[in-house]
């Protein structure tokens, strides 16, 4: 009996104290009273809707291939059954286990904490897996990008990967705009479905419509097409499907090549510039500097940049962002802990909240919830699901992915915010402390535990443990040792599939730098060759005439009724100078030459004779007869 009185006391004396500190309180400029509540059930109720009724259906509308939007909804209503098929089990699971227990009431409010509990439980476990790579992997990243030469393999790398899923979506546009033809070929203007047909075609290249436009014959009966198969309606709308993906694809590939080739290129530069003596950066082609830039990026401020200062800056990053992370591990480990309090987000904020320093208070939350944004949301830019979903730069992202992106930044953003007001000890839900204010997002958010004690008593037990360990599994690079081992191409350091993709992929960069020498060669060439005879044609123009030329005849004669005698014709010598002016010089390259080199040496090896005797070879016609009858 004493100890209950005495728990009592305790419990009066601590709820005394909270209430004394709410009182003795100094109110922050920022206070704004009675309000917090409504918008955050406004917030989150919105974005509740989005993440599970509204993106799902414009992300299946916007993959569909029907044609009209009644057509694309029902589509995308019938692809989401599946999906809602799966929430109202679970719904239904969680339920159930509501109206067994014995302790809960079912009515509206409970039936909205369900709801809650079930977004809030789906999106903690979706978080773990977020961190426990984006923690690792983001100071990784900039540790990574210090060395040159790691980041020039890895470069080599992901161009030939980039090259073989190049090929790909090529060689499956291909296809598909050989069906496109065949279907365009079968259904003729006075098909219901060619309207279908020309809504495809419109999504093709410029180029294979205009193959498209010099073939179509609108005067032809074609009822002798019958035996050909008709597509229907669905085969057209497949078809619609998949060339939207192929295009979209190909598009994307495309442009990363280019960029990829331009990364490779820059890092190659970097590397042949750290030994140079001079102490200024050379670059292998012309560097692209606009504005102020052209002022600022002189060789000897650009060497000292990125050969010196550069790799130093982005190691101190580094290694700032991996205390940041040791301490958000620690933190979700020990953030349980309530005496002593061992999570360090939760010592920073109480030694503020006893001081009163509201600004410390804020900028230490808003740094805190920062980076955990920043390590689990570059889980969700960095992530790729096959094509289903891939985040591209460059503005190569398709619909669907970036709808899925909105899908997942919603999901994340209510468990996240309850997480960190755990480590900082302001969720007496976690805690288990009774007598606790709370905050107005934790007195709506903060109710699951309540409903559901197999979450309170085990869930969150469990959960700083698999933190710890992904991170471990993501430090040791497991996932991707595995996915190599199954014949994936990741990039694990020393792999024999790494070495030989790096190889082919420094190769790759070699024929490409070829490319642009010869492309910049001949323009310079050209650029030359026509200011050469431009000029000399000028020259000539503005040679004196003589009293008696044809022009002044021509003038004479003819008056002002010809505009064409004004000006006299050039020499005859000088219409071949309008000719070449007009022409593009050779451009004897590499290739060209050993192309040419290597049919000499076949035709002076005897290979020439049989083909000179039989008029089959290539140099077969130039070459002219030793006598008149030698033909016959």
């Amino acid at each position: 009996m004493v100890t209950n009185n005495s728990d009592d006391y305790d419990a009066n004396a601590t709820h005394r104290r909270s209430v004394r500190d709410a009182v003795n309180c100094q109110e922050p400029w920022s206070y704004v009273p009675d309000i917090l509540p409504i918008i955050w059930k406004i917030v989150y109720w919105t974005t509740f809707l989005l993440t599970w009724a509204v993106i799902p259906l414009l992300k299946s509308y916007a993959n569909a291939g029907d044609f009209t939007v009644r057509g694309k909804l029902k589509s995308a209503f019938i692809e989401n059954l599946i999906w809602y098929g799966s929430y109202l089990v679970i719904f239904g699971a969680l339920l159930i286990y509501v109206i067994v227990s014995p302790k809960l009431n079912i009515d509206a409010a409970q039936l909205q904490v369900i709801g809650i509990t079930a977004s809030n439980t789906w999106g903690l476990l979706l978080l773990v897996l977020l961190l426990g790579y984006g923690l690792v992997e983001v100071p990784r990243k900039y540790w990574a990008e210090s060395s040159k030469s790691y980041l020039l393999n890895h470069t080599y790398f992901q161009v030939a990967k980039l090259s073989t899923e190049k090929s790909e979506a090529d060689e499956e546009l291909e296809d598909i705009l050989e069906d496109i033809r065949k279907a365009s070929d079968v259904i003729r203007y006075d098909h219901p479905l060619r309207k279908h047909v020309n809504t495809i075609i419109e999504k093709c290249p410029d180029a294979f419509q205009d193959s498209l436009s010099k073939h179509l014959d609108d005067f032809q009966e074609y009822d002798d097409r019958r035996a050909i198969q008709m597509p229907s309606e669905k085969d057209l709308v497949k078809l619609h499907q998949k060339v939207i993906a192929a295009i979209l694809s190909q598009r994307r590939t495309e442009t990363q090549w280019n960029l990829m080739v331009e990364k490779a290129c820059k890092l190659e530069d970097i590397q042949q510039n750290e030994i140079c003596a001079s102490r200024e950066f050379h670059h292998s082609l012309q560097p692209q500097y606009t504005g102020w830039a052209t002022h600022i990026c002189t060789p000897k401020v650009e060497w000292y940049w990125k050969i010196v200062v550069e790799p130093v800056c982005l190691k101190v990053l580094a290694v700032v962002l991996v205390i940041f992370s040791f301490m958000v591990i620690w933190s979700e480990v020990t953030f349980f802990s309530k005496d002593p309090v061992l999570s360090l987000f939760a010592v920073f904020i109480n030694i503020a909240k006893q001081n009163y320093h509201y600004i410390y208070i804020e900028l230490a939350c808003c740094i805190i919830i920062t980076y955990l944004c920043v390590c689990s949301y570059y889980t969700v830019f960095k992530i790729r699901i096959f094509n289903f979903y891939y985040l591209a730069p460059h503005h190569q992202t398709d619909e669907n992915s970036l709808l899925f992106c909105g899908m997942m930044l919603c999901r994340l953003t209510p468990p996240l915010c309850l997480n960190f007001l755990g480590l900082i000890h302001l969720d007496g839900h976690v805690t288990g402390e009774n007598n606790m204010i709370e905050t107005s997002y934790t007195s709506i958010m903060g109710r699951h535990l309540d409903v559901l004690p197999l979450l309170e008593n085990g869930f969150y037990i469990y959960y700083p443990i698999t933190i710890l360990l992904l991170c471990i599994a993501t430090f040791f690079n497991l996932g991707g040792r595995c996915l190599s081992c199954l014949g994936f191409q990741q990039f694990v350091g020393e792999g024999d599939m790494t070495t030989d993709y790096v190889s082919e992929g420094r190769e790759l960069i070699k024929r490409e730098r070829r490319k642009q020498r010869r492309s910049l060669d001949g323009e310079l060439r050209r650029k030359n060759f026509q200011e050469k005879y431009q000029q000399k044609a000028d020259n000539y123009t503005r040679r004196p005439r003589a009293p008696g030329s044809d022009s002044d005849t021509s003038r004479g004669s003819v008056g002002s009724f010809s505009n064409k005698a004004k000006y006299s014709r050039m020499p005859k010598c000088d219409d071949h100078v309008e000719l070449l002016r007009q022409d593009e010089p050779i451009d004897f390259n590499e290739d060209t030459v050993a192309e040419f080199t290597d049919e000499l040496s076949g035709y002076s090896s005897g290979g020439g004779k049989n083909e000179r005797s039989n008029g089959v070879g290539r140099y077969s016609h130039k070459s002219k007869p030793r006598g008149i009858f030698d033909d016959i």
